[in-house]
């Protein structure tokens, strides 16, 4: 956990503000990649997630651009109503489920919203590596866009092209002709709200494995299961390891569930896979993965607890 300041705060558009953090002690911070973000803890208990918005050289600072949800969860409306220029924050070390790849000879970004801020800091990125690159900026209306100062010698350019539909579903961004046609060594990144996502993945369907990249602030809805074909909806048992405790998991409840109710102190903030923050290394067992995060390397090491299962048997949990 990092103390830190809240240096200053910026409006940028309609229920968008900026927040600049800085080492309480005035030392240099972290140093984080292009699509990183932090657990920042809000007060009335919060643990939210934020993307970095500024450039990944900095190290003296983060920026963090947050939307007030209005039917929210209540996070981003404590960020909005509670946090003041002074106050100090504690926060996580920066985390990169996001990155920009390295293979990547031409990269394709398009954001909607807030999603744009992780997609900020890869055009930082992306300007010094002198890398070939394009975004999508998908909002509703230009008093809704956030960063428009920042990206306007970009758009002077040709590299990002702003798009608003002013509400009207009939005028999104055409996303299924955009990526029609797959260009050998391009790299897409997307960053936006659920609906936006699933039309891009879908429009994608056809570009190579490993060439399309996510990054979600909203649990995409989950398809419906056949509880006939698959023994991961039954009951299953978690083993602490340091203890020896078994508990059951049952079908209505996760195993982060399971685990506080039997007193256990477990970190959590979406719990819907989408964060990293329950992420808890497990020693032996069938973990049945249900996160948007973790690599196919990382699976072989971790789960997370908010939303993963088991396939039968036992899961020992390295706790």
């Amino acid at each position: 956990m990092i103390k830190v300041r809240v240096r200053c705060i910026e409006n940028l558009a309609s229920d968008i503000n900026t927040y600049e953090l800085v080492d309480v002690d005035g030392g240099v911070l972290p140093a984080f990649t292009a699509g990183a973000h932090i657990d920042v803890h809000v007060p009335g208990g919060y643990v939210r997630q934020y993307s970095l918005c500024n450039d990944p050289a900095e190290r003296h600072r983060y920026v963090i651009g947050v939307l007030n949800v209005r039917d929210g969860r209540g996070g981003s409306s404590s960020v909005h109503h509670n946090i003041r220029a002074g106050d100090v924050l504690t926060i996580s070390e920066p985390r990169n489920h996001f990155p920009l790849s390295q293979q990547g000879q031409r990269h394709l970004l398009i954001a909607g919203g807030i999603g744009v801020t992780p997609i900020i800091s890869m055009v930082e990125q992306l300007c010094r590596d002198n890398a070939k690159f394009m975004l999508y900026y998908c909002t509703e209306t230009p008093e809704r866009t956030a960063f428009r100062e920042r990206l306007a010698p970009f758009i002077e350019l040709g590299n990002v092209v702003p798009h608003h539909d002013r509400g009207d579903p009939a005028k999104r961004l055409d996303v299924r002709g955009l990526l029609a046609e797959y260009e050998p060594g391009t790299h897409l990144y997307c960053c936006g709200p659920a609906g936006m996502t699933e039309a891009v993945r879908q429009a994608s369907a056809h570009w190579p494995d490993g060439t399309v990249h996510f990054e979600h602030f909203q649990a995409p809805a989950s398809p419906a299961i056949d509880n006939s074909e698959t023994q991961a909806e039954g009951e299953f048992q978690v083993r602490i390891a340091s203890s020896g405790d078994v508990f059951s998991v049952p079908t209505d409840k996760s195993i982060l569930d399971v685990l506080r109710g039997a007193g256990m102190d477990c970190s959590s903030s979406c719990e819907a896979g989408i964060c990293g923050t329950c992420r808890t290394r497990y020693l032996d067992g069938s973990p049945d993965h249900r996160d948007l995060i973790l690599s196919e390397s990382e699976q072989q090491e971790y789960v997370l607890i908010c939303c993963s299962r088991a396939n039968g048997g036992t899961l020992v949990l390295d706790l």
